[in-house]
C-alpha cells in the first residue's frame, strides 16, 4: 500500500496506549512516518510552518487536552491538518472543534481503513497548502521591488525558503560566501523583506574603515571627546536603531572592538564615546564573512563567545560554480539592468558563448558575471570574454562527480540554456541542439524541464 505517502510524517497523540499502538502501526505498515506520543506536552517543538505532516490527537487527555493542542498548532500554523480522535461522548465537542478549525474527527473505536482515508487526505492538503506557499514566495521575490534572489536552482530555491522563514525574525544573522557572491544584496533582501524595511539600513565595511577611526564610526561621539571631536556624532549601531546593521567582513574587526561589539548584541545598548548616557537599541545585526570564523577563533584572531553570539542564524550563499543552471538567468537579468543604465540595445549572446559561461568555474562568483554582462551590453560582440583562451574548469570525478554524472549535468545545462533563450519554444531548442523532437521531449522529461517556465 506504499506509494506517495511515504516518509510522510503524521504525529498520533494518545493517552490509551493500546489506540496508540494499534493506530501507529496501521499508519506505518501504511507507509507513514509515524511518531507516537502519549501526551500533548512536547509536540509544539517538533513541527514549524513548513512542517509538512499531519497531527492526530485525542480530544480527552490529561493535561494539555485535544483542542487546546490544535489550538496552540493553529496559533503556530493555522493550516496544519489536525484530525480529532472523540469518545462517543464528544461527537457535539468534535463538530463544533470543525467550526474552529479541525480538518476532522473519526469516532472511537474506528476501522484502520477510516483512518487511513482521512490521514491521505489530511496530508494531500497540506502538501497543497506547501506547494502555494512556496509558490506564493517565489512569485512575490521575484515581482518585489528592491534586492532579488535570482535563480532556478535547488540552491537558491532553498535560499529563498530559508529567507522567507527567517526574514521578519529579530535574530541576528551570519552570512557566509566567497567574495563575490553578492553578501550585501542578500543582506538589504533580509531588510527589505522584513518588518524594519521603513527604518535604515545601515552598511559598514569592517576592513574598509581605519582602526582609529571604527570605534567612532559604530558608537559615535559627543563634542570634545577626543582631538578634533568638535561637534556630536551620531555612530553606525544608533543610526540602525529600528532597523538593519550590516557588518561586511566581520573577520577584519579589531580584537579590542570584538570585545565591545559583543557586549552591544547581548545588551542591546550603547555610550557614545565621551558619553556616560546608555542608549537603548532596537536593531538587527547581519554580519558576514568570507573565511571560517571558526578557525580565526582557533587561531586567536577572532573571540569564540562574539562567533557564537553572531552565528544565531547561519546563512550560506552558494557559489555560482554550484548553480551552474542559475547563469543564463542572472546573465539576462545584469544585461537589461546595463541596457537601462547605459541606453544600449542587449544582442543576443550567441550560443557558444554562452556555453562558455556554463562551463567557466567563475573564481569571482555573481559579481564576476555582472561585469562581464555590463562589459558585453557596453562592446558587443567585439567584446571578449576573459576566460575564452583559458583552461576550463569542472568539477572532477576526485571532487565527488563521475564523469557520466558530470556529462548528464552539463548535458542538462545546455538544454536549459538553449530553452531559456528560445523561451521555451521547442522547435527552435531541437533546431539549436540538433536533436530529434522525440529525443529533445526524452531529455527535458529526464531532467525534469518544462517548457512553459521558460516562457
Amino acid at each position: 500500500m506504499k506509494g506517495d505517502q511515504d516518509g510522510c510524517p503524521v504525529l498520533l497523540i494518545d493517552d490509551e496506549k493500546h489506540i496508540r499502538l494499534a493506530a501507529g502501526q496501521t499508519l506505518e505498515l501504511a507507509g507513514y512516518d509515524v511518531r507516537l506520543m502519549d501526551s500533548a506536552e512536547g509536540v509544539l517543538p517538533v513541527m514549524d510552518d513548513v512542517w509538512p505532516g499531519v497531527v492526530i490527537t485525542d480530544i480527552n487527555m490529561p493535561g494539555m487536552d485535544g483542542l487546546e493542542l490544535m489550538r496552540a498548532i493553529h496559533a503556530k500554523d493555522p493550516d496544519l491538518p489536525v484530525i480529532l480522535i472523540t469518545g462517543h461522548g464528544d461527537i457535539s465537542m468534535a463538530v463544533n472543534a470543525i467550526r474552529q478549525g479541525a480538518y476532522d474527527f473519526i469516532e472511537k473505536p474506528f476501522a484502520s481503513e477510516l483512518l487511513l482515508d482521512v490521514v491521505r487526505r489530511a496530508l494531500d492538503k497540506r502538501r497543497l497548502t506547501l506547494e502555494n506557499r512556496q509558490l506564493r514566495i517565489e512569485l512575490e521575490a521575484q515581482s518585489a521591488p528592491g534586492p532579488k534572489i535570482i535563480g532556478k536552482s535547488p540552491q537558491i530555491q532553498q535560499l529563498r525558503r530559508l529567507m522567507a522563514a527567517i526574514a521578519d525574525t529579530a535574530a541576528d544573522i551570519l552570512v557566509m560566501a566567497e567574495t563575490g557572491c553578492g553578501k550585501d544584496l542578500l543582506a538589504r533582501f533580509i531588510h527589505e523583506h522584513s518588518r524594519r524595511r521603513d527604518k535604515n539600513f545601515v552598511a559598514i565595511n569592517c576592513g574598509a574603515v581605519p582602526e582609529t577611526l571604527i570605534e567612532s564610526e559604530l558608537f559615535g561621539h559627543e563634542a570634545g571627546a577626543f582631538t578634533d571631536a568638535r561637534n556630536k556624532r551620531i555612530g553606525k549601531f544608533e543610526y540602525a536603531n529600528g532597523g538593519t546593521l550590516f557588518l561586511d567582513e566581520i573577520e577584519s574587526m579589531p580584537m579590542s572592538l570584538q570585545i565591545r561589539l559583543l557586549r552591544v548584541l547581548e545588551e542591546r545598548s550603547i555610550e557614545r564615546l565621551g558619553s556616560n548616557q546608555t542608549i537603548d537599541l532596537d536593531m538587527r545585526v547581519i554580519a558576514a564573512t568570507k573565511v571560517d570564523l571558526l578557525a580565526l577563533c582557533e587561531q586567536g584572531r577572532f573571540r569564540e563567545d562574539l562567533y557564537y553570539r553572531l552565528n544565531v542564524l547561519r546563512v550560506d550563499i552558494p557559489p555560482l560554480r554550484e548553480r551552474r543552471e542559475d547563469i543564463p538567468l542572472l546573465f539576462q537579468h545584469f544585461a537589461l539592468v546595463a541596457s537601462n543604465q547605459y541606453g544600449r540595445e542587449v544582442l543576443q549572446l550567441p550560443a557558444e558563448r554562452m556555453h562558455s559561461l556554463m562551463l567557466h568555474d567563475w573564481p569571482g562568483n555573481v559579481r564576476e558575471l555582472r561585469n562581464l554582462a555590463e562589459r558585453y551590453v557596453l562592446l558587443g560582440e567585439s567584446c571578449t570574454f576573459d576566460f575564452d583562451n583559458r583552461p576550463i574548469t569542472l568539477d572532477v570525478p576526485g571532487q565527488g562527480m563521475t564523469l557520466p554524472e558530470q556529462v548528464e549535468r552539463f548535458e542538462k545545462m545546455l538544454i536549459h540554456t538553449e530553452l531559456g533563450r528560445h523561451g521555451g519554444s521547442i522547435k527552435d531548442t531541437l533546431e539549436s541542439l540538433g536533436l530529434p523532437r522525440k529525443t529533445l521531449y526524452d531529455k527535458m522529461r529526464k531532467y525534469g524541464l518544462d517548457k512553459s517556465h521558460y516562457k
